[in-house]
């Protein structure tokens, strides 16, 4: 349940494209010209306005809104402008690369989410465009970037490939609810068999599993352990099981408190706004019972505001 709102009668890429070069002319900028037209294009319809671009002008889009923009304005619209496997490669790649940024385990959380709440044929399209944009493997990189626990988990979900289909088994989900159990108490949390299931199993499979885990046993949230690896293990469990909760709680921490976190703010809305922000929404109200739209506009502004709620389907 997408929240983008694109108009019934849309102009061509090439018209896109002249608008577009239009808005970079003169003495500044029009902002409200960029925000109107790739605020409203679906990911189809943003890549061929990035090849147009470059065919009729000769220049790469991206490298022009990263040249005429500024501040979190200009981070939310490059990183819609990209193509979703390319955006979320970089991403990836910004974190692992970071000394500063891959020490917080608020930040590997990217890893997660893209491993663990979009498809099989994205992730695997994401694991390509790393391995062309940065000449290594995703796998690869984490694997020398984290201390062994964490590589150990992480590698495990971003290199899984799922079954897709609403095809499940209650015994095989008691079986791995009492193995996920055992490895719990035992505190081996990267324990071979939670890896398995965890990197294996489809989402259906693994929702029916946690269904099992709950009836049978106490949450995840108490099991003792390495408390990273623990972090983790719960906001994997977390995307799989309701990915819309997970964004939602991604939303409020982003704006709750003292400043705004605008990387998480503008990732959880670029990356579900052509999927599911409207459940997100949904979700939001219920664990915060406010509107997500008028907490997030209530503490960002500017252009950067305006973008943002041309993503939620609002008019400016």
């Amino acid at each position: 349940m997408a929240t983008i709102r694109v108009p019934n009668e849309v102009p061509s890429p090439a018209q896109d494209s002249e608008t577009l070069n239009q808005a970079f002319r003169g003495w500044g900028t029009d902002e409200k010209a960029i925000i109107r037209v790739l605020g409203q294009r679906d990911e189809s319809q943003r890549r061929r306005i990035r090849e147009s671009y470059k065919e009729i002008y000769g220049k790469d889009l991206i490298h022009d809104l990263s040249s005429e923009l500024s501040g979190d304005f200009m981070k939310a619209v490059v990183l819609w402008a990209y193509d979703p496997a390319e955006r979320d490669a970089r991403l990836v790649n910004k974190i692992l690369k970071d000394k500063k940024k891959k020490k917080s385990l608020e930040n590997l959380k990217v890893i997660v989410e893209i491993s663990c709440t979009t498809s099989p044929n994205h992730l695997i399209a994401v694991r390509k465009a790393y391995c062309s944009l940065f000449d290594s493997s995703l796998e690869e990189d984490i694997a020398s970037s984290l201390p062994f626990p964490l590589a150990k988990f992480l590698v495990t979900l971003a290199s899984s490939f799922r079954y897709e289909k609403d095809k499940t088994d209650a015994e095989v989900a008691t079986i791995e609810a009492a193995m996920l159990r055992e490895a719990i108490e035992k505190k081996q949390l990267d324990h071979d068999h939670v890896l398995y299931i965890l990197g294996t199993r489809s989402i259906y499979q693994l929702r029916e599993t946690f269904v099992a885990y709950k009836k049978n046993y106490e949450d995840v949230d108490g099991c003792p352990g390495d408390a990273d690896l623990r972090s983790l293990l719960q906001m994997a469990i977390l995307c799989i099981d309701t990915p819309e909760k997970h964004f939602a709680k991604v939303v409020r921490d982003s704006i709750e408190g003292f400043g705004t976190d605008e990387d998480s703010l503008t990732r959880a809305i670029v990356a579900r706004a052509e999927i599911d922000l409207m459940k997100v929404r949904g979700e939001y109200f219920n664990m915060y019972n406010t509107s997500m739209d008028n907490a997030i506009t209530g503490d960002i502004s500017g252009d950067y505001k305006d973008f943002i709620i041309t993503l939620l389907g609002s008019k400016i």
